[in-house]
């Protein structure tokens, strides 16, 4: 019943993919949050240390950039990091007023362990769904991003992000809601603590 609602509601497939982008990058957030809370961190925590790790050495306000988040609410969430000894600042060796982050070895054991349970979760998530559909949808997610970032950027009257193709074949690039564009970066991130 709940499938012919649908169906009469999004005549459109596109749409209908906007709705299970949105309602599948919930769940994920909630199970990731979940799971991470058995380990004594959050989901957020989780993917600070992770970007730390692709980029030691970088700065408060690079990694902001780099999880989409305020530099107020990174502050804080460095905070807990190096309360638990995951994580260092070091002062900036020509700029004092920057702090470069970088892992402690506690920092090194903990992600170690995060990433055996980001590869358990991703062993959950994608069972039952065979390696070629994994390997096309994130060839669909790259695309869609690509798409997301040159309509905001078009919205936006900037230049489009140099992160992907120009040009859409078959068409407009439609701009998605925040919640489908999650969806793409939860794909990303469930790719990413699988490593």
């Amino acid at each position: 019943m709940q499938d012919r609602i649908r169906q009469r509601a999004f005549a459109d497939p596109r749409r209908e993919m906007l709705v299970q982008f949105g309602d599948a990058a919930r769940l994920m957030r909630t199970y990731f949050d979940q799971r991470a809370r058995e380990h004594g961190m959050t989901r957020a925590q989780w993917q600070a240390l992770s970007r730390i790790r692709d980029s030691e050495g970088q700065n408060q306000a690079d990694l902001a950039d780099a999880l989409e988040i305020q530099p107020i609410s990174l502050v804080r969430l460095i905070d807990r990091l190096c309360e638990q000894g995951l994580v260092e600042r070091r002062q900036h060796p020509s700029d004092r007023r920057q702090n470069l982050l970088f892992m402690t070895n506690a920092g090194r054991l903990r992600l170690e362990t995060m990433s055996a349970l980001g590869a358990e979760i991703a062993a959950e998530v994608f069972e039952g769904v065979p390696l070629a559909a994994v390997e096309g949808l994130i060839a669909t997610f790259d695309r869609l991003k690509c798409n997301v970032r040159k309509a905001s950027a078009a919205h936006a009257g900037r230049p489009a992000d140099p992160r992907g193709p120009e040009t859409r074949a078959g068409g407009q690039a439609e701009a998605l809601p925040r919640e489908a564009a999650s969806s793409a970066a939860e794909l990303t991130e469930v790719r990413r603590h699988a490593r």
